[in-house]
């Protein structure tokens, strides 16, 4: 990959670069799933944290949980959840937006003084177009969109799944960007894109 290409997977509409990654262990909750889905979230939450060279844990010793999933049929059952809009603050408009837009996903992020990830909220909306995909690439989507703040715009057009003989699995674009975006040597979080500049460089070396 270019970094004109990385650097658009971490620029917002406003043209404002913003990448950060996850220090701290992630503890997943899952809601809204039977178990054997919430069986193969899992296993797509440990592929991608492996990945990042990312534990999971159990339990977030200050927050409980820190990576919170969340499947709906429709964005009005939100208000339903005790205590949401207070997790996700500003959830409830949000989720008139998303009706309005007729959106499948939806994640916000909350970060650390210094800007690191510190928990992270992802939604899903099992709409009809949903509704053929196997729930094994919708697991893996949802666990791409939380470990890195990844711009849905740029995705449209860079899918980072593919199919084999065996199921899905994450493009290898995807997966080698994970691990490099990870590296230690590298920092956690940045806010200009000479940043893509580094995380490029790193790719061609690996």
């Amino acid at each position: 990959m270019t970094a004109e290409q990385i650097a658009a997977l971490f620029t917002g509409p406003d043209g404002t670069y913003h990448f950060a990654r996850w220090r701290r262990p992630l503890a997943p909750v899952v809601f809204g799933v039977q178990d054997a889905t919430l069986a193969l979230v899992k296993g797509a939450l440990a592929t991608v944290a492996a990945l990042a060279g990312q534990p999971l844990t159990e339990v977030d010793t200050e927050l409980g949980a820190n990576l919170m999933i969340f499947f709906v049929r429709d964005w009005r059952e939100l208000a339903e959840v005790p205590d949401l809009d207070h997790l996700v603050p500003g959830l409830s408009a949000r989720a008139v937006v998303l009706t309005g837009q007729d959106a499948d996903h939806y994640r916000q992020f909350r970060y650390e003084e210094d800007g690191a990830i510190r928990a992270a909220f992802v939604f899903l909306r099992l709409s009809d177009r949903l509704a053929g995909l196997p729930a094994e690439d919708l697991a893996l989507d949802l666990a791409l969109r939380a470990i890195l703040p990844f711009q849905a715009l740029a995705l449209r057009d860079r899918p980072w799944l593919v199919r084999g003989a065996d199921g899905p699995a994450i493009a290898p674009w995807a997966a080698d960007l994970i691990r490099v975006a990870y590296d230690p040597v590298l920092p956690v979080i940045a806010a200009d894109k000479s940043h893509a500049l580094r995380l490029a460089a790193r790719l061609s070396a690996s």
